[in-house]
């Protein structure tokens, strides 16, 4: 694993087709590319129970923890609490972090 640089997708689960995008050209960079399980925002909410939220909120965090890098998937500029939350995580566990659109910080 140490020949590919391992990057795990942030951001709000409605921008689907912009994940995927980012994934594919991650992917063919070079990368190995975690990304969400789940389509919250754009349709899967259907098959959540009480406590997924937490559960996958929970398990994004260890695959930040998997990843070199976060890539955080900001259209239109837009960051939620749980990305914000997770770009903290990355911070303070010493991981970069890229976004698809600049940011003011």
């Amino acid at each position: 694993m140490n020949k590919y640089n391992v990057i795990t997708l942030c951001g709000s689960t409605r921008f689907k087709d912009e994940f995927i995008e980012v994934q594919k050209d991650l992917t063919l960079q070079g990368n190995i590319v975690i990304s969400v399980g789940l389509f919250g925002h754009s349709g899967d909410n259907d098959v959540w129970k009480n406590g997924t939220k937490e559960m996958l909120d929970d398990m994004h965090k260890c695959k930040i923890d998997m990843a070199n890098e976060i890539f955080v998937i900001n259209k239109d500029g837009y960051i939620g609490s749980s990305t914000k939350s997770e770009i903290e995580y990355a911070k303070t566990t010493g991981k970069s972090v890229r976004y698809l659109e600049d940011i003011d910080e």
